[in-house]
């Protein structure tokens, strides 16, 4: 497996079957490497969202009708996003799981918010917000946890899922901060490796790794991304 971060929680994952965007947040994230931008975008086959802000959304509509990718989300934010243009899309709920070519998504619950604000200032629900485990043909999977706090049910995750990879939110404020994700993390999950993410991407949250790097302990396990270089898990 192959994963490129983009800055914030967006991720590029790259398997023998299928090239998936996850949160494209590119438009508007001020540390998203816009010499990236055609390499992001080549050959993606799927875009994932974990839930309905515009930090998560990002340019999934621009992508799925520059590439033709589909967009995977819940049944409201699909639906909402269906009424701006997009075509090609599938879309299911907590608990349910889909089987896109070359892998299976599970929605898994998330600690947060899910909504977009209209230019009239109505509040737009967009569903529950999602962490998403993906499961490979080939084996190999991994828990993109979306935006959220850590959480009891993180342990039935694990005995129903065992993700292999973890991509983790760390920045605080919005998410868990890094010494509770780095809790999640041990107490819950056997990762195979950890991939922190929403940090640094804008003054509110943690600019660093540093305190979920510190609380794990330095483990092997932690694989911090230098944003637009590939990494292999």
């Amino acid at each position: 497996m192959k994963l490129t971060w983009y800055g914030h929680a967006a991720f590029r994952v790259e398997t023998d079957s299928a090239r998936i965007l996850i949160d494209p947040f590119f438009t508007g994230n001020p540390t998203f490497p816009e010499d990236k931008r055609a390499e992001a975008v080549d050959g993606v086959t799927h875009i994932l969202l974990t839930h309905g802000h515009g930090d998560h959304i990002g340019d999934s509509l621009a992508i799925s009708k520059q590439t033709g990718a589909q967009v995977i989300g819940n049944f409201d934010l699909i639906q909402w996003l269906q009424a701006k243009g997009l075509e090609n899309c599938d879309f299911g709920n907590t608990g349910g799981t889909i089987h896109p070519e070359g892998f299976s998504v599970t929605w898994v619950q998330a600690f947060h918010t899910s909504g977009s604000v209209d230019d009239a200032g109505n509040s737009h629900y967009l569903g529950m917000p999602n962490g998403l485990v993906v499961h490979f043909d080939n084996g190999e999977s991994l828990y993109h946890m979306g935006d959220t706090d850590i959480f009891g049910d993180m342990a039935l995750i694990e005995e129903l899922h065992q993700p292999q990879v973890g991509i983790v939110p760390i920045g605080d404020r919005f998410t868990m901060g890094g010494a509770v994700a780095a809790l999640a993390c041990k107490r819950y999950f056997n990762f195979k490796a950890v991939i922190p993410c929403h940090y640094g991407t804008f003054p509110l949250i943690d600019p660093n790794p540093d305190k979920f790097v510190e609380a794990m302990d330095n483990q092997d396990s932690v694989r911090v991304a230098t944003i637009g270089e590939p990494m292999s898990i």
